[in-house]
């Protein structure tokens, strides 16, 4: 139970950032960097540590322009999923537990926590700078939790689930109550 924790904590963290956990995750692996992680131990360290402090940089920096925004949007929609399977996969190595199955649980929990996040973005019309840089310390938390703290790093990716869910009830509930409305004032005027 606490390996599935693990790999929940781990793969919330790739819903909320794309570079910052798996650069985290190769750098806590020590002087081996990255040899556990799937995909990215068949390239060269030197450029991975290069492409993910690049792109964490990014995320932070390009977020400010409204193109650059929905460029890094564009990206995480894209890539999190991705990312939350081999944060998933790579944590399953450690804990020596099936991965295949485990790649799929991790990509879909970052799947959907990236596009509660863009959900929220574009409801409140973007999000408050502070709000950003909670997301960076929940992240590295997230990562440092699945490695040190399963079962604390887990209930937090659990809560994040639920926190997503109930975003999206109460969305459709507004938007169906919207539309209700807008028929309501069509017929009125007719």
């Amino acid at each position: 139970m606490l390996e599935v924790l693990a790999i929940l904590s781990a793969s919330a963290a790739g819903g909320l950032r794309l570079a910052l956990p798996l650069l985290l995750i190769g750098l806590l692996q020590g002087e081996t960097l990255w040899s556990k992680v799937p995909i990215l131990s068949q390239f060269s360290p030197y450029w991975i540590v290069g492409v993910l402090a690049g792109w964490s940089f990014l995320e932070l920096f390009i977020d400010r322009n409204v193109w650059g925004h929905r460029l890094v949007i564009l990206v995480q929609v894209i890539c999190s999923p991705f990312v939350g399977a081999i944060l998933g996969m790579t944590v399953a190595e450690l804990t020596e537990t099936p991965t295949w199955i485990i790649g799929i649980i991790g990509g879909l929990l970052a799947f959907v926590l990236q596009l509660v996040q863009i959900g929220w973005f574009y409801r409140l019309r973007g999000l408050p700078r502070w709000l950003v840089v909670a997301q960076d310390l929940l992240c590295i938390l997230l990562i440092l939790f699945a490695i040190k703290a399963p079962t604390q790093g887990g209930l937090i990716a659990l809560l994040l689930l639920w926190l997503a869910i109930r975003s999206a009830k109460d969305w459709r509930q507004k938007s169906a109550k919207n539309y209700r409305d807008y028929k309501t004032k069509r017929k009125f005027y007719r």
